[in-house]
């Protein structure tokens, strides 16, 4: 009897698991239930469609083409309980799906600041299509945006608002972006990038309470009494993994879904993967998130691998991520945390890893003032962490030195000493 795989969520690791397990077992019913009406498309990519860079169709990587060919079954809907004993799962809509196999990869939500009239039509987040394309809609209608939170998606956001011609205002919680994870130096970097674009930082500054009229956004005022008019207001302030469904069936779980290094979670039945899972690192011996789409990708194919009778294990590795902040290609790896907590972010936010934060036990040096920049943490033996903002040239080998624990004995003295030259030490 053909097994039956049954995967809830469309994204990186709910697509990625079907095709790990098409490969290993091409006569097993495979489904996916989502409850977006698209195929496969690229999270990342959404913020480059925001603001024109690409057309909605390059986002999409996976056509209706290729799930036929993969003999996947698609169905937009919403599941709403799990019963591990049936191996059921109950829709919305009525009816249930049984499984033999289920993955859960139901991603995570962005969270909401707990503000009066937060709930305005014209306040936004950005998890789906379905959001940017609402983003557009609103932002052809407004002349001024305002933006709250930290991390890529803030900035990403401010960064669209003023792509489409609006008087964007961006408001920072406390002296400068994303304090967490950049250096004030990196911060600055970012912040003069964005008021190159025409973007309004307001630093120190609380969100209180969002004004309405007809239903709809008119204004903001902050904590200390400022109006700031607008007709959008997006808020970026962390996302957190969607657990409704794992807790209906029981399943380990802390901030996300406990799972091994198979992906399996608590049930031996059902596997979990993506910005859902909880993953044990074995540097600190703590469970860790990563909202990081390679990251989903990996864990998916995993969990797709293991379900269909394999012995894939996921080891949680060095996190990294390339992005874009305000025009500069950055790359981040491994720990690089600042001193304290980062007030604009109340969880971690999307394309972002706990680790970023955790402050990392060597010495930091950086090469100095420039457009282009690198910070190292270097650690007695290896380097532990980095930011390159910029020039990428030494990317790739620093990703190697620090994924692979790489002895940096012979050079640390020059590194140490020679910290505006460590481009070229490297």
């Amino acid at each position: 009897m053909a097994t039956r795989y049954l995967i809830i969520g469309n994204g990186a690791a709910g697509f990625s698991a079907a095709e790990a397990i098409r490969r290993s077992d091409r006569s097993g019913v495979v489904t996916i239930l989502s409850e977006e009406p698209h195929g496969f498309y690229s999270r990342p990519g959404l913020a480059y469609f925001l603001t024109g860079t690409i057309p909605e169709k390059q986002l999409f990587s996976r056509s209706e083409r290729d799930y036929r060919a993969l003999g996947i079954q698609r169905i937009q809907g919403r599941a709403t309980e799990i019963d591990p004993s049936r191996h059921a799962v109950q829709l919305a809509a009525g009816g249930q799906i049984a499984y033999d196999r289920l993955l859960l990869a139901p991603g995570a939500q962005a969270v909401r600041p707990k503000v009066p009239g937060i709930e305005l039509e014209g306040v936004v987040t950005l998890d789906n299509l379905d959001d940017a394309l609402r983003i557009l809609r609103l932002t052809r209608r407004a002349r001024r945006g305002v933006v709250v939170g930290g991390g890529i998606t803030a900035l990403e956001l401010a960064e669209a608002f003023a792509s489409q011609g609006l008087e964007t205002h961006y408001f920072l919680r406390r002296d400068r972006y994303w304090s967490g994870v950049l250096d004030p130096e990196e911060s600055v970097m970012v912040e003069e990038q964005l008021e190159e674009e025409g973007i309004r930082l307001h630093r120190n500054t609380e969100l209180a309470k969002v004004l309405g009229r007809g239903g709809r956004v008119s204004g903001v005022e902050t904590e200390s009494g400022v109006r700031i008019e607008c007709q959008i207001l997006a808020v970026a302030v962390g996302i957190r993994p969607r657990l409704e469904l794992a807790r209906s069936a029981g399943l380990a779980t802390e901030r996300g879904i406990r799972v091994d290094e198979t992906m399996r979670t608590s049930e031996p039945d059902i596997y979990a993967a993506g910005d859902a899972a909880e993953v044990l690192d074995p540097a600190s011996g703590s469970y860790m998130l990563d909202s990081l789409w390679w990251v989903a990708l990996s864990q998916g194919r995993t969990a797709g691998d293991n379900m269909a009778g394999g012995r894939s294990r996921h080891l949680r590795g060095v996190p990294f991520n390339v992005t874009r902040l305000a025009g500069l290609t950055t790359t981040i790896l491994g720990t690089v945390g600042q001193p304290g907590r980062d007030d604009d972010l109340v969880s971690i936010a999307r394309g972002d890893s706990n680790t970023w934060r955790e402050p990392g036990d060597g010495l930091t040096i950086d090469s100095g003032p420039s457009q282009s920049r690198i910070r190292l943490l270097v650690g007695q033996r290896q380097i532990v962490g980095a930011v390159i903002m910029g020039d990428q040239a030494v990317s790739r080998p620093l990703q190697s030195l620090i994924r692979e624990s790489a002895d940096i004995t012979p050079i640390r003295e020059r590194l140490l000493t020679h910290p505006d030259r460590c481009g070229e030490v490297l």
